[in-house]
């Protein structure tokens, strides 16, 4: 029997192609989220059973900065996974309470598991290539030229750009860090979910997630991660991995969407960050 949600639970979203095969709220105030098979190679930032795994081990429900809400329980049959947690209502949190919190998070020392994501962006960079690499942005009518001249920069030198990345301190990381996956403030900590893309990454790299969904300065949200993490690393680190985080995600999240009907939101984001892009090209200069 093909499965499907309770009559009456609430859909907070919508099946999401591999992302995952849905999510709602029950009336008992759970939430239960549907993964769906894709790949399997635990270090991958695609694994797709990794969700399961994080909230399962409970590691997340103790870390300072970022919590996940608590889990309750898995269920498992022949076309995927349901993933059961505690629903956690929504309140407001502000962008340096995020970096803040980011910061904190950072901190945490855990011991490294199979499947705990690892080269996120090299990874992507590789699926990319399949499909075209970036050089779309660089011959794309609908960028400015400016725009277009600094993408091209930024392709040419991705590869040094992977290894300033790599030379930089390796910390935990949420991995998809927007504004919508940080539900609430609680104490001095976020409750935070979708930690489909949690592992090891860059110091700096849940940062430039958020620097692309914010017009705020770079120097205040490294300021705020610098308060959060008590100045354990040196701002300078920390602004390079954002920055170079966020220049490469920006060029290929702008590259995908040039071939999608509607690519609006990912150029606009590109063009808005523009001197975000030209300092990553800096650094590999």
């Amino acid at each position: 029997m093909r499965w499907e949600p309770g009559d009456d639970w609430t859909l907070l979203a919508a099946p999401k192609e591999l992302a995952h095969g849905g999510v709602w709220r029950t009336p008992e105030r759970m939430v239960v989220k549907r993964l769906v098979p894709g790949d399997e190679r635990p270090a991958r930032y695609g694994y797709w059973r990794r969700q399961d795994e994080v909230a399962s081990s409970g590691v997340l429900e103790w870390t300072k900065g970022l919590r996940a809400p608590k889990y309750l329980k898995t269920e498992a049959d022949a076309d995927g996974i349901l993933v059961w947690t505690e629903a956690v209502e929504p309140g407001p949190v502000g962008v340096d309470e995020a970096a803040t919190a980011l910061g904190r998070f950072g901190l945490n020392r855990l011991r490294p598991e199979p499947w705990f994501a690892r080269r996120i962006l090299r990874d992507r960079l590789d699926d990319d290539a399949v499909h075209g690499g970036w050089s779309g942005c660089a011959t794309a009518d609908v960028l400015p030229a400016d725009v277009r001249r600094i993408c091209e920069s930024l392709s040419a030198q991705r590869m040094a750009l992977m290894e300033e990345l790599d030379r930089l301190p390796q910390v935990v990381v949420h991995g998809d860090i927007h504004l919508p996956n940080l539900v609430r403030r609680d104490g001095d900590d976020v409750i935070a979910v979708d930690f489909d893309q949690f592992g090891l990454g860059p110091l700096g790299f849940d940062l430039g997630y958020l620097l692309q969904s914010t017009s705020a300065p770079v120097d205040e949200l490294v300021a705020a991660y610098q308060a959060g993490s008590s100045a354990t690393w040196q701002a300078e680190s920390v602004r390079r991995g954002a920055v170079l985080t966020a220049a490469v995600t920006l060029v290929a999240r702008a590259a995908w969407a040039l071939n999608q009907p509607d690519p609006g939101e990912h150029l606009e984001r590109l063009i808005a960050h523009t001197a975000i892009v030209e300092e990553a090209v800096s650094h590999a200069s």
